[in-house]
C-alpha cells in the first residue's frame, strides 16, 4: 500500500485546481515528503459551505477489531468503503482530495536496499517526468484519541485515501492495490459534491499510461556529510 508520498507544488496550484477559498495551512514546503501520521494538507468542504485547505493527520481511524495496543496510529489506505466501519465517511461533509505530485511503494524483491540509505528500495510514480499535480481522492473526520502513547489523548482531524485495482503499471511492484487518482478538475469536484452513487465511480485503477516510473525526489536524496575540515599546520 501506498505509505510515502511527495508534494512539490505550490500552495496557489492546490487553491487555482480545487477553487479553495480558504487556506488554514500556513507556508507549504516547496517540496515535502508525507508519512503515515504526519500532518499534510487536504482540501475539504468546511462546515459554512466554502471549500478550505487544511493540516490534517494522515490515518483514519482504525476499526476497533483491528486495534492493537493502546494507541491508535491511524489506517492510511481504505479498500472497501463499504466495510461498515468507513460507511459514515462516505458523505460529501467527511471527503477531501489529497494534492500529491509522485507516491512510492516499495521493491516487492526482498533485500532490494537503496544503496544510498540502506532500507528497501521504493519505486515512484508521477503522471510524467514534469511531476504535475493530481489529487487522492480520500476521506477525513475530527476524532479524540491517542495516536502516540507519549502524546496522550487529543482531538485530531485525520484523513486517508481509497485505494483500488492496480494497474499494468503498479501491479508488477503492488500486486494488491494502487491510490485512487484523480486528475481533471471534473474528477475532483465530482469527488467533493457528488452523491455517493457517482463519486463511487472513481474508485478505479487508473489507466496504464496514466502514471510513469521516475526517479525519487530530492527529498529523497541523502546526501553523505562532509568530512571535518582539516587542521591547519600553521
Amino acid at each position: 500500500m501506498c505509505n510515502l508520498y511527495n508534494i512539490t507544488t505550490s500552495q496557489e496550484a492546490i487553491r487555482q485546481w480545487t477553487r479553495t477559498l480558504r487556506d488554514l495551512i500556513g507556508n507549504l514546503e516547496p517540496s515535502v515528503d508525507i508519512y503515515p501520521n504526519q500532518p499534510a494538507p487536504v482540501v475539504r468542504n468546511a462546515a459554512d459551505g466554502s471549500r478550505e485547505v487544511a493540516t490534517l493527520r494522515w490515518g483514519m481511524p482504525t476499526p476497533p477489531e483491528r486495534m492493537r495496543g493502546n494507541a491508535d496510529s491511524g489506517t492510511t489506505n481504505i479498500r472497501n468503503p463499504q466495510y461498515a466501519h468507513w460507511l459514515p465517511y462516505l458523505g460529501v461533509d467527511n471527503r477531501c482530495v489529497v494534492p500529491v505530485t509522485s507516491f512510492a511503494e516499495p521493491s516487492p524483491t526482498p533485500g532490494d536496499k537503496d544503496p544510498e540509505t540502506g532500507v528497501q528500495k521504493n519505486f515512484w510514480f508521477a503522471l510524467s517526468e514534469a511531476r504535475p499535480l493530481f489529487f487522492f481522492a480520500g476521506l477525513w473526520t475530527p476524532w479524540h484519541g491517542v495516536r502516540k502513547v507519549k502524546e496522550g489523548p487529543g482531538d485530531h482531524e485525520l484523513y486517508g485515501f481509497l485505494t483500488t485495482r492496480p494497474n499494468a503499471l503498479i501491479a508488477p511492484i503492488h500486486e494488491k492495490a494502487m491510490p485512487v487518482i484523480l486528475t481533471t478538475t471534473e474528477e475532483t469536484e465530482v469527488w467533493l459534491t457528488a452523491p455517493w452513487s457517482e463519486a463511487r465511480k472513481l474508485q478505479r485503477p487508473a489507466p496504464d499510461d496514466a502514471l510513469v516510473i521516475v526517479e525519487k525526489p530530492a527529498t529523497q536524496i541523502k546526501f553523505p556529510a562532509e568530512p571535518p575540515a582539516q587542521g591547519s599546520l600553521f
